[in-house]
């Protein structure tokens, strides 16, 4: 059984709440959007957490690279 990962990334004068959940080999993210949570799947949390970042389009990388340090990790060894 996995649990709900829970954290807050920080952008240029705001944070956005986000959770990440692994559920059968797939990544289900939320994130608190303006107008309301965002779902989005992927194959890992990276993939899922930055379509769930999409009504931040803009300011994605910078909200990013406040998550922790494993997903930042991940998200090095993929560029």
């Amino acid at each position: 059984m996995s649990a709900i990962r829970e954290f807050r990334l920080r952008g240029p004068g705001f944070s956005v709440d986000v959770r990440l959940y692994q559920l059968n080999g797939r990544w289900l993210a939320s994130a608190d959007a303006p107008e309301g949570p965002t779902l989005r799947t992927g194959y890992s949390p990276l993939a899922a957490l930055t379509e769930a970042l999409e009504p931040f389009d803009g300011v994605i990388d910078e909200l990013l690279d406040t998550a922790p340090a494993d997903i930042r990790f991940a998200r090095r060894i993929g560029d």
